[in-house]
């Protein structure tokens, strides 16, 4: 483990209003802000009891810890000069699942991803007899107690963990989904609507929160070369939620950021014009240089994060100053960007290297 880095012994001064401000191009003073979507509790970890100086608690599953385990994500924000704290949790949508071992050093936990080719709903039959949760029994004192014990200057982005098309493939896996467009195009109409439906319940209980600053949900859409289904089909069973889920953050005051992975450049006219996201994350080198897709788009729409994870996760911490500094030179100087991973966090980064970005990014 390096040695702790200079920035931890600064006195953090968190402003998520010119966080927002600076990202919707309204106050374009200072350099890029910090923004991540996800960090894994692999990464955090060491950061938090070998830098920081807290006791690690696990995860939210214990209710006597549960409060030590929020007290140690606020403080990993905050310490690491984050403007707010980004969080989110699901309802409860089984799915058929697949689950490994980490790969990772050190990670000495599992994976699971979804099963591709059975889903839990496949007909009509299945559909009636899902168990689909209900909002009146889904826990929300982990966004209430984060809300109610932030430092002052931050804020709180939020999201439901997985979006519309997510669930959609997931519930029905995506080889039952791409089956049932062409076959049974009524079921994914009801299972779609069904999930939106209860997603707009559950913004709404968190939209209530008075520390939200933005909505700001991901929803992987698109692989290496294309999206996932046809853009046709997303513009009829995934994008009208989410101009759903849009309008309900701006009528609240607040933006709606989206994560989607892939190339989803077919409907990025969709999400700008119609569903109306007011900023775009997850960048990955293979498809577009963060650089290139603010060339394309920078005008209309914040652009969030862009280090690519290939870099973060290959890379020394040396090459990784030296993008973040590219970075900084180029989309910081067009503004409404900041800095952070094209992705995300994920165990297998070298605690290092995610350093190396974060200090940089702050460099004066």
């Amino acid at each position: 483990m390096t040695k702790p880095l200079c920035f931890f012994q600064r006195q953090p001064k968190p402003d998520s209003a010119h966080f927002i401000q600076y990202l919707l191009g309204k106050d374009g003073s200072g350099t890029p802000p910090l923004v991540e979507y996800l960090v894994d509790g692999v990464v955090m970890r060491p950061i938090l009891t070998n830098l920081l100086g807290r006791q690690w608690v696990d995860d939210l599953r214990e209710p006597d810890l549960r409060h030590l385990y929020l007290d140690n994500f606020i403080q990993f924000w905050y310490r690491l000069g984050y403007d707010f704290v980004r969080f989110e949790r699901s309802m409860d949508f089984p799915v058929n699942r697949l689950i490994s071992a980490d790969p990772a050093p050190n990670a000495n936990q599992e994976r699971a991803w979804s099963d591709q080719h059975h889903g839990r709903i496949m007909s009509w039959q299945d559909f009636e007899q899902y168990p689909w949760p209900r909002i009146e029994t889904t826990d929300f004192s982990a966004y209430e107690y984060l809300n109610c014990n932030l430092p002052d200057g931050m804020g709180l982005i939020v999201s439901h963990a997985g979006g519309m098309y997510e669930h959609l493939s997931q519930i029905m896996s995506y080889e039952g989904l791409c089956l049932a467009l062409h076959e049974n195009p009524d079921l994914v109409k009801a299972v779609s609507d069904r999930i939106g439906e209860l997603m707009v319940k559950y913004y709404e209980h968190l939209l209530d929160l008075n520390r939200v600053i933005a909505l700001f949900p991901g929803d992987d859409m698109g692989f290496r070369t294309s999206t996932l289904i046809s853009p046709t089909h997303l513009r009829q069973y995934t994008l009208p939620w989410h101009k759903q889920f849009a309008g309900m953050a701006h009528n609240h005051g607040i933006p709606y950021f989206l994560h989607s992975c892939g190339n989803i450049d077919k409907i990025m006219p969709d999400l700008i014009h119609d569903v109306g996201i007011d900023g775009k994350h997850s960048f990955e080198d293979a498809i577009i240089p963060v650089e290139h897709f603010q060339e394309k788009y920078g005008s209309q729409i914040a652009v969030l994060g862009g280090v690519d994870v290939h870099l973060l996760t290959t890379g020394s911490p040396e090459q990784v100053q030296t993008r973040v500094r590219f970075l900084k030179e180029t989309c910081g100087a067009r503004g409404r960007f900041a800095i952070g991973s094209g992705n995300s966090i994920p165990s297998y980064i070298p605690v290092e290297n995610y350093l190396a970005m974060v200090s940089t990014a702050l460099e004066e």
